[in-house]
């Protein structure tokens, strides 16, 4: 069997938990039709600790280790009696009964010295992978009696010789044995015991924690496997932790060196030590769920992908800082030798170092149990140096956590390190010490433990999602706000697979509830959810849900006419959540008001984008602010920018009196439900001065003239009385509009604008041949009058108002954020 190759699988405590779990592995092997598989298993969960439990009873001499004994037993035979029939049963209890009697033995002797030697552990500790391995080898067999029944006893096996870096494996010695092991009749599907093997006196010794994974790479470089696959509870290694970071995503693809240090840094899936014999023979390592069998996992192998550039953020906990400083240790030969060799000697573990250029100091992380030892040990070392002053101090600071971005793509790229400290600095979370090693695989950060969590998410935001991901809060799902969910519903798939831009609806406010959505809303049926699960109205809440630590670009689209919604902005954008509205109110309201909320703005590094607020879908304030940036001279800037107005004068020719059209506009829904709000021209002036605040002019509304088209006597009547007296002044208006058809001209109610800052707003003729004659029913057009366009204006024409043009225009102002957005990370 040994000239055909073999595929290694490992399966973990958790994937052998019970009898489902057995079952569902052999079925997993069994679905495997390679020749020759070798399952390495660990001891079914919990079982390890429960047999080390047993070791501390007896050194007590804790009478309770029988009874923890007799309960192993108990769970070891109900898990084989759902698995098994009666004749396999009964070998598989026997032999269990018997290694009983031997751990019985040993706990004995435990008990009589109360004292357990690593020896005795090692022997009690291994028996759990023992009885997985039986128990596994006889499900195979009686499953599929061709391909399984046998296994093999690394401890008959695995010779290994324990040395002060942990256990070291003797190759031409184990090579031998388990070729020859190989060939007396191993079948199929060979069972292999993890964690255990044989010193060189040939006594039982373990490869200690984690020592399963160690015996599958072990066991893999052995046979020269293709593969090596290790099952456990999740789909493969993640990006980060995902209890700490939710939008934590497996990682596809990574290299040895990626999950060695991924791997020493806290990420829980595989053991540095395990990559050792699979990177000698260049074996792949496939990390896999047992529980989800069809994942694809991660890939570890020495194949680096071409885009690959950071692959996962983790971190350590649990350490301290100890800082040595001093001027005295400027240019002085072997300083940094005597720190590292007092704390070497003491064995106290270094984790990080980090060293000032101008050598005044050394900082290195230690773990936080070792702190205080460890300023000891250098206080020692260096007390002469202390005593004159040459060295100032030796200082602890505990509650220290490391983060790290691990990825072999990071070598040679530049501005690596600025991101990742930027997020963390956008973040407002203070870095203690920075190191990086010359592989530039690892760029590490010391932060404060209690902002570990956070600093993870951030990092993991700023690498991972970038500027791809949106985190949106609306407000005012009304006509507009309606049609704009439905407008992102419908484009968000496509905008992902293209574009990989993710924009995730969070949170949908009304007046008076929210609807908060954990990962997201979904669009399709967000109605529904927010008659179900709306809970009251906060905005504080709805603020910290669209702005978690590990989402990077909060978003907030307010759909509303609300003042008060407006005056929240400056406070938004100075805690760094985007802007985007269609809401006039922040933009053309008191000056002092919009020039502090540029401050907030600039003070949060927010973006405010309200291009709808002026034309709905119409690029008019991107167009100016185009000629303005490439240079150009703004000279005069005119326009209709009321599609209501547009209607009204397209369709008035004065054989239908006006107020008739009014009225008839009003049901139709061409106007606001009191057509005065169109008619007094402030909703004109509020775009006017928009436009004027964008050339740079100090205006606001009452700084110049609006003709106001509602009759004084009719201003404070109610919206019937409104329409029902606006017949008496048809004729004045009549007049207008037979003045202007007798001049060969037009009425059009346009607004003007130079660069001096004369503004005016009113009902004007225009001649026949005007642009501003030869418009469709409600469109809206601005004219710019530039030194490039001077003898012929540049004119931006089209719809200006109505829910699906209006939403466009958000969703457009949406989709250039994250151009902004993408273009600063």
């Amino acid at each position: 069997m040994t000239s055909t190759s073999w595929k290694i699988h490992k399966f973990g405590g958790s994937s052998l938990a019970d009898a489902d779990c057995f079952r569902r592995v052999a079925g997993l092997m069994l679905e495997k039709s390679d020749a020759q598989l070798g399952v390495v298993v660990s001891a079914m969960g919990g079982m390890t600790d429960a047999l080390l439990n047993l070791t501390a009873l007896a050194e007590q001499d804790d009478p309770a280790y029988k009874a923890g004994l007799e309960a192993i037993g108990e769970r070891y035979a109900e898990t084989a009696k759902e698995l098994l029939d009666s004749q396999s049963l009964v070998a598989i209890l026997d032999a269990w009964a018997a290694d009983a009697n031997d751990i019985q033995d040993v706990l004995k002797a435990v008990a009589l010295v109360r004292a357990a030697p690593q020896r005795s552990k090692d022997v009690v500790s291994g028996y759990g992978e023992l009885w997985s391995a039986r128990l596994l080898a006889a499900l195979l067999a009686t499953l599929d009696p061709a391909r399984g029944g046998s296994w093999i006893d690394a401890r008959e096996v695995l010779t290994v010789r324990q040395t002060e870096l942990g256990p070291t494996v003797l190759w031409d010695r184990s090579r031998e044995r388990f070729q020859a092991a190989a060939a007396e009749g191993v079948t199929g599907i060979c069972v292999i015991t993890g964690f255990i093997a044989s010193d060189e006196e040939g006594l039982q010794t373990t490869l200690g924690r984690n020592g399963s994974d160690y015996s599958a790479a072990i066991f893999a470089a052995l046979g020269d496997a293709d593969e090596l696959s290790i099952w456990t509870d999740v789909d493969g290694v993640m990006s980060a932790d995902p209890n700490r970071v939710p939008e934590a995503r497996v990682i596809e693809r990574m290299t040895y060196s990626e999950a060695m240090e991924l791997a020493y840094f806290g990420a829980k899936v595989i053991h540095p030590q395990t990559l050792g014999p699979v990177i000698r023979k260049g074996i792949p390592v496939v990390i896999r769920n047992s529980r989800n069998p069809s994942h694809p996992g991660t890939r570890i192998s020495s194949e680096r992908g071409v885009d690959d550039n950071i692959k996962g953020i983790t971190a350590i906990g649990g350490m301290a800082l100890v800082s040595v400083e001093g001027a005295g240790m400027i240019g002085v030969p072997g300083t940094a030798e005597r720190l590292f060799e007092s704390l070497r000697a003491a064995g106290v573990s270094v984790t990080l170092i980090s060293q000032a250029s101008s050598e005044h100091s050394i900082c290195i992380a230690v773990p936080a149990a070792l702190a205080e030892r460890a300023r000891e040990l250098i206080s020692r070392a260096f007390a002469d140096e202390l005593e004159s002053g040459q060295i100032q101090s030796v200082d602890v600071t505990q509650a220290q956590s490391i983060v790290a971005v691990v990825g072999d793509g990071m070598a040679g790229t530049p501005g690596v390190a600025a991101r990742f400290f930027g997020t963390l600095g956008r973040a407002g979370i203070n870095i203690r010490a920075i190191a990086q090693g010359s592989s530039e695989r690892n760029i590490s950060a010391v932060v404060d433990s209690d902002e570990a969590t956070r600093a993870l998410r951030a990092a993991h935001s700023g690498f991972y999602l970038s500027s791809k991901t949106l985190s949106i809060g609306l407000i005012g799902p009304g006509t507009v706000g309606r049609t704009l969910l439905q407008q992102l519903e419908k484009q968000a798939k496509r905008l992902e697979s293209e574009f990989n831009l993710d924009l995730r609806v969070r949170a949908i406010a009304r007046s008076s509830s929210m609807l908060l959505g954990e990962r997201r809303i979904e669009l399709g049926n967000w109605q529904d959810e927010f008659e179900r699960d709306a809970v009251p109205l906060d905005f504080g809440e709805f603020e910290r849900h669209i702005n978690p630590d590990h989402l990077p670009h909060p978003v907030i689209i307010d759909c509303t006419a609300s003042g008060d919604i407006a005056s929240r902005y400056g406070g938004w954008l100075e805690r760094g959540i985007n802007i985007i509205t269609p809401n006039k109110k922040a933009f053309s309201g008191d000056l002092d008001d919009y020039r502090n909320l540029q401050l907030q703005a600039r003070r949060g590094s927010a973006h405010y984008f309200y291009e709808p607020t002026v034309g709905a879908a119409l690029p008019i304030i991107s167009t100016l602010r185009d000629l303005i940036h490439t240079g150009d001279e703004i000279r005069s800037v005119q326009g209709i920018f009321s599609g209501t107005l547009a209607y009204l004068f397209n369709v008035y020719d004065g054989s239908t009196p006006f107020s008739e059209i009014v009225r008839s506009a009003k049901e139709s829904g061409y106007t606001e439900p009191d057509p005065r709000d169109d008619l007094s021209g402030m909703d004109v002036a509020r775009k006017l001065t928009i436009l004027a605040r964008e050339l740079g002019l100090s205006i606001g509304i009452g700084d110049f003239p609006v003709q106001n088209l509602i009759p004084e006597a009719l201003r404070e009547a109610s919206v019937d009385e409104f329409l029902e007296r606006l017949a008496d002044y048809d004729d004045e208006m009549k007049a207008r509009y037979e003045k202007a058809r007798a001049e060969g001209k037009k009425l059009r109610y346009i607004a003007q604008l130079d660069a001096e800052g004369n503004a005016r707003i009113g009902l004007d003729a225009v001649d026949n041949e005007h642009a501003f004659s030869n418009i469709n029913l409600t469109d809206n057009i601005v004219q710019f009058q530039t030194e490039r366009y001077s003898a012929n204006p540049l004119v931006v024409q089209g719809p200006g108002a109505g829910p699906e043009v209006t939403a466009g225009g958000v969703f457009s102002d949406l989709l250039r954020l994250s151009s902004y957005l993408s273009a600063g990370d």
